[in-house]
């Protein structure tokens, strides 16, 4: 069956073709399967939270850049390359064309050393894409040609190559090759502890001034490896160990890959229904049951940690107060990872109508969570304070849809690498109260995650 899409025509890109999307079952290949087969390529990948559904691309067969006004160009551009896109195929929403990307922490994003090939907002149409929704797999095929061409033709022909390529996947399946397993060489964190404790006083300075309520301050590790690390490794790994994260990689050319398990999600758009959460206030993990939980309640009594977490509830409500009716509930949740527990809201918008999810996006980043209150003094005091640029961490990464709907989370708990290095990220949210010897440890505790996934723990090897 050939289903048309048409989306709202936009002058602010240029079209480059005609978009033809096929998609097919793909029964017995799994995604570790897509993205270990599909090596040597651009790659990405979005794994929901607790076995929800996962989504991942190869090769790139559109491109979006923006610089200065950059969630408004990057609609533009998604509406223009949607416009005339036709689907042929009888797959579930799911395995449509999607955009995976993202954008950058501050809107004057400059690519530097570590984020040599990165812009402040980058998205691609993968040429395969990959979804495992509700126990089932799918594959899809993207290609744009000229607006002339002979459609039913080019359709059959791509159908036709789909089939082929889920015949190589299929009998490559559950069939990994084993690389060589990354040996660390060396593990440094640039910061000397008298920096950060610097960092938290003039911040506390600032929060005692008027200045501010909360910022949240951010350290770095550098990795060194023998050879390129196994991403996809890394990724099951983190699956593994982080099923309610939600994994992302975004990989524009071999070697170069920005990847994590985020727990923290920014905004899931649906038409008009909008999910978000709060997530501030943190402590480590018990060693036995009793002590974790004996950890828990003692964060939900912690007043510093309760005020953190209400600053995020309360800003981010009061930016989706003009989108629609808000709820959440009035007392936090706890929140347990592996490593960590985290005071959790979640925050549901009905939204007054379906805009798309880029309108959210910019509306609610950075968040509380990761920036903090009063936003605009928060982002010129991380900027005057963090020694390392942030690039795209704790920026929004994830995916659209052709309708503009779509998935986009917090890129924390996260790493980028190049090659035979890799920068890890971590931060803490500073507040009346912050303590430095506490907020470090907190940070130490949010490198574990992708420390584990390269096989290391507190930088020696497994």
């Amino acid at each position: 069956m050939l289903h048309q899409r048409v989306a709202e025509r936009s002058e602010t890109a240029v079209a480059t073709g005609r978009l033809l999307s096929v998609n097919l079952p793909c029964p017995g290949v799994d995604l570790r399967d897509f993205l270990t087969f599909s090596r040597g390529t651009p790659r990405f990948a979005l794994e929901q939270r607790c076995g929800g559904p996962a989504v991942a691309g190869a090769g790139i067969t559109a491109e979006l850049v923006a610089w200065g006004d950059r969630f408004t160009s990057i609609e533009g551009q998604t509406r223009t390359l949607f416009e005339s896109a036709l689907v042929d195929g009888d797959g579930p929403a799911g395995c449509q064309p999607r955009l995976f990307g993202g954008f950058a922490f501050q809107d004057d994003f400059v690519p530097d050393n570590t984020w040599t090939i990165w812009s402040p907002a980058w998205f691609v149409l993968p040429h395969y894409q990959f979804a495992l929704i509700d126990g089932e797999s799918w594959l899809t095929l993207n290609v744009q040609v000229p607006a002339d061409d002979n459609v039913a033709e080019t359709l059959f022909d791509l159908r036709h190559a789909l089939q082929d390529r889920c015949h190589e996947l299929q009998s490559h399946a559950r069939q990994w090759s084993e690389r060589p397993q990354a040996r660390l060489r060396t593990l440094e964190y640039p910061m000397a502890r008298a920096t950060w404790d610097d960092m938290i006083s003039t911040a506390s300075g600032r929060i005692a001034d008027g200045e501010l309520q909360k910022v949240v301050l951010s350290r770095v590790a550098e990795a060194r490896f023998d050879r390129p690390p196994d991403t996809e490794l890394a990724l099951e790994r983190l699956r593994r160990s982080y099923d309610n994260c939600w994994r992302f990689l975004l990989e524009p050319c071999p070697g170069h890959a920005f990847f994590g398990a985020t727990p923290e999600l920014l905004a899931d758009v649906q038409g008009r229904n909008m999910k978000s959460m709060a997530l501030a206030g943190s402590v480590a993990r018990g060693a036995t049951r009793d002590e974790d939980e004996t950890l828990a309640r003692q964060m939900m009594a912690d007043s510093k940690e309760r005020h953190e977490h209400a600053l995020v509830v309360k800003t981010m409500s009061r930016r989706l107060a003009s989108m629609g009716e808000t709820k959440a509930p009035e007392v936090p949740s706890v929140l347990k990872l592996a490593n960590i527990q985290h005071l959790h809201t979640p925050l549901y918008c009905r939204l007054n109508k379906s805009g798309g999810t880029l309108s959210l996006v910019k509306l609610l980043h950075p968040s509380p969570a990761l920036g903090g209150t009063p936003r605009t003094a928060a982002l010129k005091l991380i900027s005057e304070l963090e020694p390392v640029p942030r690039g795209w961490y704790a920026g929004p990464v994830g995916c659209l849809t052709m309708q503009l709907d779509g998935t986009f989370v917090v890129a924390i708990r996260s790493a980028i690498c190049q090659e035979r290095r890799m920068w890890l990220y971590a931060g803490a949210g500073i507040v009346a109260g912050s303590v430095a010897q506490r907020e470090w440890v907190e940070s130490e505790l949010k490198f574990r995650p992708v420390l584990s996934a390269m096989g290391l723990q507190e930088g020696q090897p497994d």
